[in-house]
C-alpha cells in the first residue's frame, strides 16, 4: 500500500505474489553462468519448489505414557526459504541452492484491469453485489455503517472514497412519489367536498380512501414489495379511481334522502342505507373487478418490462380490491352513520347548477339527433388515427437516474499501460465539466468470472451534483453533448448511457447502447467484415450517436508452432517445448507460501528483457534430456498473426456485436429505418443471419405479448359486463366507449410529445378499466330511470311514449350528471399532480398518467353525450 501525494490510497492489488526470474545468459552475472554450467532444466527447478514447499505427519510416538503426535514442517513462509530450497551438487559437490541460479522478488501477478479516480491516479475499486430480493435501501445503509466502522482501522493517508451510490436516487423517487400520493388525496377529497357541499358525507370518502391505501400498503407488506417508483406508482394511478364505488353510492344515497324526507331515524334510517346500497352496490362492484382485472396482460409480462411493472400491476389490483371491498362494507357502515339531518340539494351548489345548466341542452340536442352524434363521434374517433401515426415508439422511457455512465469501446489489442493512460485521460477530461462531483473509472477485469470485460472496455461512473448546482439552462441532453465534445479521443467511441439500466441490459441482453445488432455464423472473419459494414451503414442513419462494430478478429497472437520433428531429434517432447511457453513466458504458479492465515502464489517467469519480442523468444535457452542447451527457435516457427481478442456465442454460434447509441430520436422509427438501410446495402453469405437486440429485443417481446393477451382480457371484462347487465346491447354499448377514451389519450401524447412505449401501453390499459367504469355507472343510472318511467306507465296500463323515454333518459343523465363529473374529475385532477410534477421518477410515471388524463377528458365527454343516444336508440326501438 503506497498513497499518492494527496493522500489518495493507491493500491493495484490487494494480493502479492513471489516471482521467480531466470537471469538473461547474455549478462555478466556470476550466477548466470550456473544454470548452463549444470545443466538444470526448468522441470527440475518447478519440482524443487514444489518438493521445498510441504509438511508432512509421522503418526505418533508414546513418551511417558503420554502420546505424542510426529510432524515435520517444511513450508515455505519467505523469500528467505525459496532462497535456499536445494537443485542438486554441482561436479565438486558443492549444493546449489536456488538463489544461485535465480533472481527471488517480491512483485505483482499480471493485470487485467485497472482503476482511477478524478484522473488523479489508480486507486483500489470495490462493489458491493446486493443478495437476490434484499431491499436495496436497507443494504445501502447496512454498507454505509460497516465503511464508518472500518475508517477508524485506516493506515494514515488512505481514505474511504464513495464513488457511486444509488441510495439518492432511491429517496428522492420514492419522496416524490410519497409527495404526489399526499397531493392526489387533498385534491380527490377537496373534489367531494365541493361537489357533495356536505361536510358528513365527504367524511365517508376522507375516512375509507385512506383504508383501502393502507390496506393495499399492508398486502405490500406481507408479500415483500418495497416501496419504490413502480409500487408508489400503482397506488398514485388508483387513488382517483378507488374513489367512485363511494361517489356513486353517496349520490344515490342522497337521492333516498331527498326523495324519503330528512326526518327519518333511527330504524328506517338504515333501511334507506341498505335499499340505496343495493340499488348501486352489485353493478358497482362488477366495475371496480373489471377495472381491476383491466391489468391482466401487466402480469403476463415477462423479462425485463415483466419485473419492471409487476409491482405497479400488484399495487393498483390490490388499491382496486380493497375499494372494491370497502364498497359494500366500510362505505355503507359509514353512510349510515354520517349521512343525517337535512341535506342540501343539488341545485343549491353552484358548481352542480352550473354543470346542469350547462350538460341539459347538449343531451337534449343528443336525443333529438342521435345518429348524427353518433356520426361525429365516429368522426372525432378517427382523428386519433394522426397524433397516432405521429408519435415514435420506445421500449421505456428514459429515466433520469442523477448520474451517468461513459462506456466507450476501443480497438482491440491495446496494451495495459495504453489502457491506463486512456483511463486516466478520459477521466481527467470528464472531471473538468462543472457539473462533474467525482469521476470513478474502470477499465478491463478484476480477478473474477463475474466480469469478463477485456481491456478494450471502459465503465467510467460520473456522479453528478445536484440539478440545482447545474450552470443555468443545462439539461442532461446538453450535458451528455458536451461530455461528447470534450471526449473526442481517435479510436474511442463514446457512449453515454445511465448506470442502472445500463447494467440491466447488459445482464439480459449483453448490449449496453439502446440498439445492437448481433451477427451470427461460423467464421470470425466474415462476421467482422459483416460487422463493419453495418457500421457504416448504420453511422449515415439519422439519429445515430455513435456505431461500432467489435473486431471479433482483431486481436494479435505470437504463434509458437513447434516442429515435432525437431522436437524428437532432441529427445523432447511437445510437452516439454509448451512448458518453456507456458512457464518461462507466460509465467506459472508452481506453489503457494504460508505465511500465518495468508497465501501467496510463488511463480516461475523469465525476465521480461528477454521475452518482449519475437526475435528474443527464438533465443530463449532449453536444456534438453542429455544436457545439450539449445534455444527456442531451433524447435519452432514463431509468428505474428490476427485472431479473436475475445470470442463470443448465442445459440451455440460464434457473433460479433455492432453497439448503436442513438440520440434525438424514438426506438421504434429508427430501427425501422436502420433495418430497411442494412437489408439494401448488406448482403448475408449463407448461414449468417442478423439479430437486433437491445431495448429493441425489450420492446418486440413485450408488444407480442400484450398482443395476444389483450384480446383476452377484452373478452373476460364481456363476460363479466354480461353478467352483470344480463343483456349484450348495454355490453356493446359499455365497449363502444373505448375509441373515445383512445382518442383523447392519443391526443395528449402528441401534445406532450410523447413517445409510444410500454409505460404508455400500462396507461392506456388502465384508461380502458376507467372508460368501462364510467359507462357501467351511465348505463346504471339510465336503467334506474327508465325502470322508473316504465313502471309508471305500466301502472296505468299503457305503453311508454316516446317522449316518455325521452325524458326519463334525461332525467337519468342530468339529475345524476354530479356523480358521473365526480368520478372523472377525481380521476384526472387526481393524476394532475404526476402529470405535471418532475422530479425524479416522473420520467416514468408521466408516460402512465398521460393517456389516463387525456382519455378521461373525451371519455367522459361523448359518454355523457353518446352513451345516453344510444340507450335511447336501444329502448326506443325495443319498445316500438
Amino acid at each position: 500500500m503506497k498513497p499518492t501525494t494527496d493522500g489518495r490510497l493507491r493500491w493495484a492489488y490487494h494480493h502479492l505474489s513471489l516471482s521467480l526470474q531466470l537471469s538473461k545468459p547474455s549478462r555478466v552475472r556470476p550466477a548466470l553462468s550456473v544454470p548452463l554450467r549444470h545443466t538444470i532444466p526448468l522441470s527440475k527447478v518447478k519440482q524443487a519448489i514444489r518438493d521445498g514447499n510441504q509438511e508432512v505427519g509421522g503418526s505418533v510416538i508414546e513418551r511417558a505414557e503420554a502420546e505424542h503426535m510426529v510432524y515435520a514442517t517444511g513450508y515455505l513462509q519467505g523469500v528467505e526459504d525459496l532462497r535456499e530450497i536445494p537443485l542438486g551438487l554441482s561436479s565438486k559437490g558443492t549444493p546449489i541452492l536456488l538463489k544461485d541460479v535465480s533472481d527471488i522478488r517480491l512483485g505483482p501477478e499480471m493485470r487485467r484491469g485497472i482503476a482511477e479516480l478524478d484522473g488523479l491516479g489508480e486507486v483500489v475499486g470495490g462493489i458491493v453485489v446486493m443478495r437476490w430480493g434484499e431491499n436495496a435501501r436497507t443494504t445501502i445503509d447496512g454498507v454505509k455503517r460497516r465503511l464508518e466502522s472500518l475508517k477508524a482501522g485506516l493506515p494514515e493517508g488512505v481514505e474511504i472514497v464513495e464513488t457511486y451510490d444509488r441510495s439518492r436516487l432511491i429517496d428522492q423517487s420514492v419522496d416524490n412519489l410519497q409527495q404526489r400520493l399526499i397531493e392526489e388525496f387533498i385534491i380527490v377529497s377537496l373534489v367531494c367536498v365541493v361537489f357533495l357541499f356536505h361536510l358528513r358525507t365527504s367524511l365517508v370518502i376522507i375516512f375509507s380512501l385512506p383504508v383501502g391505501i393502507l390496506a393495499a400498503f399492508g398486502i405490500m407488506q406481507w408479500q415483500g414489495i418495497n416501496a419504490n417508483i413502480m409500487s408508489l406508482g400503482g397506488i398514485a394511478i388508483a387513488i382517483g379511481t378507488m374513489v367512485d364505488a363511494a361517489i356513486v353510492m353517496l349520490e344515490n344515497m342522497h337521492k333516498h334522502a331527498e326523495r324519503d324526507g330528512a326526518g327519518i331515524t333511527g330504524h328506517d334510517r338504515w333501511k334507506q342505507v341498505e335499499a340505496a346500497a343495493l340499488e348501486v352496490g352489485p353493478p358497482l362492484f362488477y366495475s371496480l373487478i373489471i377495472l381491476t382485472l383491466s391489468f391482466l396482460p401487466v402480469f403476463t409480462l415477462q423479462g425485463q418490462e415483466g419485473r419492471l411493472f409487476s409491482p405497479l400491476a400488484y399495487t393498483k389490483t390490490y388499491a382496486m380490491a380493497a375499494a372494491a371491498g370497502l364498497s359494500i362494507t366500510l362505505v355503507p357502515v359509514l353512510m349510515g352513520y354520517l349521512i343525517r339531518g337535512p341535506l342540501p340539494a343539488e341545485e343549491k351548489n353552484p358548481v352542480n347548477r352550473w354543470a346542469i345548466r350547462g350538460y341539459r341542452p347538449l343531451i337534449d340536442i343528443a336525443l333529438r339527433h342521435p345518429f348524427s352524434i353518433f356520426l361525429v363521434s365516429i368522426l372525432l374517433t378517427l382523428t386519433a388515427v394522426w397524433p397516432l401515426s405521429q408519435l415514435g415508439s420506445e421500449f421505456m422511457p428514459e429515466l433520469d437516474e442523477g448520474d451517468l455512465m461513459y462506456m466507450p469501446t476501443t480497438f482491440p489489442g491495446i496494451s495495459i499501460g495504453k489502457a491506463q493512460e486512456l483511463l486516466q485521460q478520459t477521466d481527467r477530461m470528464i472531471r473538468q465539466v462543472p457539473e462533474v462531483e467525482r469521476v470513478f473509472g474502470k477499465i478491463g477485469r478484476a480477478e473474477t468470472a463475474t466480469d469478463p470485460a477485456p481491456l478494450t472496455m471502459i465503465e467510467t461512473t460520473i456522479r453528478l451534483k445536484p440539478k440545482d448546482q447545474w450552470r443555468p439552462g443545462m439539461t442532461l441532453e446538453k450535458l451528455k453533448r458536451e461530455l461528447d465534445q470534450r471526449v473526442d479521443i481517435p479510436g474511442v467511441t463514446n457512449a453515454w448511457v445511465m448506470p442502472i439500466k445500463t447494467r440491466i441490459d447488459m445482464l439480459s441482453t449483453g448490449i449496453k447502447t439502446p440498439v445492437g445488432v448481433k451477427v451470427a455464423g461460423s467464421d470470425l472473419k466474415v462476421i467482422e467484415r459483416i460487422g463493419a459494414e453495418i457500421e457504416e451503414v448504420l453511422r449515415e442513419v439519422p439519429g445515430t450517436t455513435s456505431a461500432f462494430a467489435e473486431r471479433v478478429a482483431g486481436g494479435r497472437y505470437s504463434r509458437v508452432e513447434i516442429d515435432r520433428v525437431r522436437a524428437a531429434r532432441f529427445g523432447l517432447s511437445i510437452k516439454d517445448a509448451q512448458a518453456v511457453v507456458t512457464t518461462a513466458i507466460g509465467g506459472l504458479n508452481v506453489t503457494e507460501t504460508v505465511e500465518g492465515l495468508e497465501r501467496y502464489p510463488v511463480n516461475i517467469r523469465y525476465p521480461r528483457t528477454i521475452r518482449d519480442s519475437e526475435e528474443k523468444l527464438r533465443n530463449l535457452p532449453i536444456v534438453t534430456p542429455d544436457g545439450r542447451h539449445i534455444t527456442l527457435g531451433q524447435l519452432t516457427r514463431i509468428t505474428v498473426e490476427e485472431g479473436p481478442p475475445m470470442i463470443k456465442s448465442e445459440n451455440a454460434r460464434l457473433n460479433g456485436w455492432v453497439y448503436v447509441d442513438i440520440g434525438e430520436r424514438d426506438l421504434g422509427s429508427y430501427v425501422a429505418e436502420a433495418q430497411q438501410r442494412v437489408n439494401q446495402a448488406v448482403t448475408l453469405p449463407t448461414g449468417y443471419s442478423i439479430t437486433w437486440s437491445g431495448q429493441y429485443e425489450h420492446y418486440q417481446r413485450a408488444n407480442a405479448r400484450l398482443a395476444q393477451v389483450v384480446p383476452l382480457t377484452l373478452i373476460i371484462i364481456v363476460i363479466l359486463l354480461y353478467l352483470a347487465f344480463h343483456n349484450m346491447t348495454e355490453v356493446a354499448i359499455v365497449i363502444g366507449t373505448l375509441p373515445f377514451a383512445l382518442t383523447g389519450g392519443a391526443w395528449m401524447l402528441w401534445l406532450l410529445d410523447f413517445n409510444l412505449s410500454i409505460a404508455v401501453g400500462i396507461g392506456f390499459i388502465a384508461l380502458a378499466g376507467i372508460a368501462v367504469e364510467t359507462a357501467v355507472v351511465m348505463i346504471v343510472y339510465l336503467n334506474q330511470s327508465y325502470t322508473a318511467a316504465a313502471n309508471t306507465a305500466a301502472t296505468q296500463g299503457r305503453k311508454m311514449t316516446k317522449s316518455e323515454l325521452r325524458e326519463s333518459v334525461i332525467k337519468g343523465a342530468v339529475l345524476r350528471v354530479r356523480p358521473k363529473i365526480m368520478t372523472v374529475a377525481s380521476v384526472i385532477l387526481g393524476l394532475l399532480p404526476i402529470l405535471l410534477a418532475g422530479g425524479a421518477g416522473s420520467d416514468v410515471m408521466r408516460p402512465i398518467a398521460a393517456p389516463m388524463v387525456g382519455g378521461m377528458l373525451s371519455a367522459a365527454l361523448l359518454t355523457l353525450v353518446v352513451v345516453p343516444a344510444a340507450f335511447f336508440v336501444w329502448k326506443d326501438r325495443q319498445t316500438n
